[in-house]
């Protein structure tokens, strides 16, 4: 565990410092400014916000398991592992996606106004903000699975990776049996309804498919980093 949280705070390092989070953070933001208006129901931007941030999150986790040269990347598996030194990445990417997630969702509650999508009925706030961020995290759990299965060790070529983790990212957030889905479904159908809809089941399905997802990447990258 302590040598996962370790080379995990490396690869964030190496995000940091190599300014490729700017890129996802720029198409989160503006992503989110064409979604969000000021005084918009809560419950709906906080959908907005959690969908927007799928396709950073793939982006971010891509980011962080394509950082290192394959030289450096070899040492470090030669040390470490193979299957930590990739996990490390997905955890790295996902984390990133998480904080994102939060700074937006802060801003998306900053701005919102707490009622039902008529305007007919008022929204509790506490209740709207927890749904809001189990969708943010089952979102980022699905863009953290979309990305791990999206990109090396299953593919190499940096074509075929940056289109699967596209496709990918589409298909999480419009296939009506996706968690990412049902989450933001979820926010939109309380905010029509005028009541908060925590979507536990979509949380435990996203962590169910990320964890899938992880393991199997993790134990491809053993035989082909």
């Amino acid at each position: 565990m302590r040598a996962t949280l370790a080379l995990t705070r490396y690869q964030l390092a190496l995000l940091v410092r190599s300014q490729r989070w700017l890129a996802p953070l720029l198409l989160y933001a503006g992503l989110l400014a064409v979604g969000v208006r000021a005084g918009q129901p809560l419950l709906d931007s906080l959908g907005i916000a959690a969908a927007t941030l799928l396709p950073a999150a793939a982006w971010l986790v891509r980011t962080c398991v394509t950082a290192e040269p394959q030289a450096a990347r070899h040492c470090a598996a030669a040390a470490a592992g193979a299957w930590r030194v990739h996990l490390a990445g997905v955890l790295a990417g996902g984390a990133a996606a998480l904080l994102f997630g939060c700074a937006g969702a802060g801003v998306v509650i900053g701005v919102s106004a707490p009622r039902s999508t008529d305007g007919t009925a008022a929204v509790p706030v506490l209740p709207a903000v927890g749904a809001g961020l189990c969708g943010v995290l089952a979102c980022v759990l699905m863009g953290a699975a979309v990305g791990a299965l999206g990109n090396r060790p299953l593919i190499h070529s940096p074509g075929y990776a940056v289109s699967a983790t596209l496709l990918g990212s589409i298909a999480a957030l419009a296939l009506g049996a996706s968690p990412a889905n049902a989450a933001v479904t979820g926010l939109v159908r309380g905010s029509s309804q005028g009541e908060v809809q925590v979507p536990w089941v979509a949380l435990l399905g996203a962590v169910a498919v990320a964890a899938l997802a992880a393991t199997a990447a993790c134990s491809l990258a053993t035989r082909r980093p």
